[in-house]
């Protein structure tokens, strides 16, 4: 099996990383960094998210798992004393797939320019260049649903709910739903300007199709870049046809690391 190790780059996961490479020393395992079929990332969420953008070209056949050195991640289903084990796992081939939903995104220009196409794990926020009110309208399915007046709109996915969707007062969603939430950031709301208030939850089959209305810069956030457009006509949001695959070796639901992160005080109940 062809493999690559991904670290955050800080003294425990780089140490981490090169004794599961010495692991894997005179084994069938094979160090591919440009074609892995399964990607260890070692570090936080954020190391994940990045291994998930540097493979996002082959996400058909490469399977990615964590090992989070600080404290328990979403997308980490190991712990760093657990390392030992799970070079053994891998070695041992065995283990199930499991897919996630991504949002596809493609950002419209008004001139001659091509069409950008993203991809996000997590979410995908909009906003002004100068953090100034946004004011757009969103489509639903083509159809004009609302003007939005606020700080920016955020999209995000199933397994990117329990992030920056969660602080703005977002839906929790199981990552077994091909859907996208669509959550108000400091929208305003009052007699002459209103808008719905509440996070929408969008199935595969429909997309969000979101206009400026004036042409301001429009910032773009999608997981942990962000880019600047000039002269957007608009920006549609849908579940992407794509998914990651995470490999799986042991069970470790999705509503037991929402209780782990969130309600837990690391005491048995």
């Amino acid at each position: 099996m062809r493999y690559n190790i991904v670290s955050k780059g800080d003294h425990k996961s780089n140490s981490i990383k090169e004794n599961m490479e010495t692991q894997m020393q005179n084994t069938e395992m094979i160090k591919d960094t440009e074609t892995p079929e399964i990607v260890i990332s070692v570090g936080g969420d954020g190391t994940l998210l990045e291994a998930f953008h540097k493979y996002s070209y082959r996400l058909a056949e490469t399977a990615f798992v964590g090992v989070h050195t600080g404290h328990l991640g979403f997308y980490a289903d190991w712990l760093p004393h657990e390392s030992d084990k799970l070079i053994e796992e891998i070695i041992d081939g065995e283990y199930d797939v499991i897919k996630y939903p991504l949002i596809d995104i493609t950002v419209n220009y008004n001139d001659e320019k091509n069409p950008s196409q993203h991809i996000a794990l997590n979410e995908a926020t909009m906003k002004t260049e100068d953090n100034t009110t946004l004011v757009a309208d969103v489509s639903l399915r083509g159809k004009h649903f609302e003007r939005f007046r606020g700080d920016g709109l955020c999209i995000s996915t199933p397994s990117g709910s329990t992030a920056y969707n969660k602080a703005l007062g977002g839906a929790l969603i199981h990552p077994s739903l091909r859907a996208i939430q669509l959550t108000e950031i400091a929208s305003i709301n009052n007699r002459v300007f209103r808008t719905v208030g509440s996070p929408l939850v969008l199935p595969a089959h429909h997309y969000c199709l979101i206009t400026p209305v004036d042409q301001r810069t429009i910032m773009t956030s999608i997981d942990h870049v962000t880019t600047k457009h000039h002269n957007v006509k608009s920006i549609e949001y849908k579940v992407a046809k794509e998914e990651i695959r995470f490999a799986r070796f042991r069970p470790f639901p999705f509503w037991k690391r929402v209780h782990d992160s969130f309600i837990s005080d690391g005491r048995d109940d």
